[in-house]
């Protein structure tokens, strides 16, 4: 799959998106190695710790059916149901996580807007000295 059609994905899942406070939709689309994609939206909730976020809710999906090898993501978001004609980044929890389960050299972050693809940068540039099971490892 190549980064514009996960960009689509990542438009489908946000589609999903519980966001009655902020009204601000996201949505991923995760890729693992064998090609399978698990999408995620963000889900807002009135205690506001509870949030979760469409990056986070792929992953979780993810590795609770078992997968840990990651390619890429593609992240889409704005506010309420219009196209998003700007990029909207992971947040720091996001990339911690990403760090948990991928290769910060090689995972590629895919920033997409309503014409596809605008931003890919890797982990690595988006969480720099980033720390993750490597860190505990000594590695």
């Amino acid at each position: 799959m190549n980064d514009q059609e996960l960009v689509a994905c990542a438009l489908h899942a946000r589609k999903q998106a519980y966001t009655p406070y902020s009204h601000w939709t996201v949505g991923a689309a995760l890729l693992t190695e064998d090609g399978t994609v698990y999408e995620g939206c963000n889900i807002e909730n009135a205690a506001y710790t509870p949030t979760n976020c469409a990056e986070r809710t792929a992953f979780f999906k993810a590795v609770s059916e078992g997968a840990r090898a990651f390619t890429a993501i593609a992240i889409v978001g704005g506010y309420d149901t219009s196209e998003p004609e700007q990029v909207c980044a992971p947040c720091g929890v996001c990339r911690q996580v990403m760090m948990e389960f991928c290769d910060p050299k090689r995972f590629r972050v895919v920033l997409g807007t309503k014409d596809g693809v605008a931003q890919t940068y890797t982990l690595e540039e988006l969480l720099p000295c980033g720390f993750g099971p490597g860190t505990l490892s000594g590695e």
